[in-house]
């Protein structure tokens, strides 16, 4: 077993003790963001912990009603742009909490008048030590280079600090309620898809709303770990252009679980299959015409979690039928320290 499907499979234990750590933390903090009236946010991450930021973004424009978009590190590290963000929150994401791109950014934000808060897995981290505060992930030392606990625990911190910061407790409900439910996502067989994608070397995945940043990743998982030229776009744009690409057999896998997006996504995937695409179409028991079963999460915004805990047990599996080490990604190393 790799270490990749090992670490993957052990997610929903992170969660568990994620939440028991965080709970009391998180609701004194969201406590303390509505009597600050913010009016906004901004994120600061590389890699999957954007995915997740912009997992968070939409989350919290959804449920908060206030703007929230990434910030390119190169302004700072580049461009020495002079911030004045005062009245904003600025979100730092990282594994490691040592990217100095990271670190110089939140940095600067907070000098330029923002709140700041790191979400990282390394305790006393470089990134956690020039925030204001810092919530762990508690994902454990993950030795995969593709990343994968970690980034399931960062869409659940998001997802947490989302849910006190609007007092929402269905959602929180939910989350606390999660695990078991990844724990049988873990287990749905998606060999279908290792079938289908053995020896492609491009495909488009679909998402859409807050499934388009695990679409995001989910591409960026097909290029890492299996060599795949794999590219994401939202169901709302791809007839924008990307519709170009499509010929007679052109693999799309299509992530459509329940929530307000699913009909439209279940829309594009039957007129792809018209025009002569391979679809493989990833979807809950509501759908029989899916190739992919999905785990319904209990809650329109946690869907992406099943999703991805699904996916990268079946992507550690691909990654081996084509005949790489999903361990060892070619040119790649576990911390990327840019600047």
């Amino acid at each position: 077993m790799s270490l990749m499907l090992e670490e993957a499979r052990s997610a929903p234990a992170c969660l568990r003790t994620q939440w028991r750590a965080n709970r009391e933390a998180m609701a004194e903090f969201g406590k303390a963001l509505r009597a600050a009236d913010l009016h906004g946010a901004l994120t600061v991450a590389r890699g999957s912990s954007d995915h997740a930021a912009a997992y968070f973004a939409y989350l919290g424009m959804k449920h908060l009603g206030l703007p929230m978009a990434s910030v390119p590190p190169s302004l700072t590290t580049v461009a020495d742009t002079p911030w004045r963000v005062r009245g904003q929150l600025t979100v730092a994401i990282s594994q490691s909490g040592a990217s100095p791109d990271l670190v110089a950014t939140q940095k600067a934000l907070a000098a330029g008048g923002a709140r700041s808060v790191a979400l990282v897995n390394t305790p006393d981290s470089p990134l956690g030590r020039v925030s204001e505060r810092e919530i762990a992930l508690h994902a454990g030392v993950e030795k995969s280079v593709a990343a994968t606990k970690s980034y399931l625990a960062t869409l659940a911190a998001c997802a947490h600090l989302i849910g006190a910061w609007a007092e929402d407790e269905a959602l929180l409900a939910a989350l606390e309620a999660l695990p078991p439910k990844l724990e049988a996502a873990a287990q749905q067989e998606w060999q279908q898809a290792v079938d289908a994608l053995v020896d492609v070397d491009r495909l488009l995945v679909i998402g859409r709303g807050v499934g388009l940043a695990i679409a995001q990743e989910v591409a960026l998982k097909f290029k890492e770990t299996c060599a795949i030229q794999a590219e994401p776009f939202s169901a709302a744009e791809v007839r924008h252009g990307p519709m170009a690409l499509i010929e007679p057999g052109y693999p799309v896998l299509v992530l459509a679980p329940p929530g307000p997006d699913q009909a439209g996504l279940l829309e594009l995937a039957e007129w792809l299959e018209s025009i002569g695409a391979k679809v493989l179409l990833a979807a809950d028991d509501s759908v029989p015409a899916r190739q992919l079963p999905l785990i319904d999460a209990g809650h329109d915004d946690l869907q992406p979690l099943s999703v991805v805990q699904s996916f990268y047990v079946m992507a550690a599996r691909l990654a081996v039928a084509r005949g790489g080490d999903p361990d060892r990604p070619r040119h790649l190393q576990k911390v990327t320290r840019t600047l």
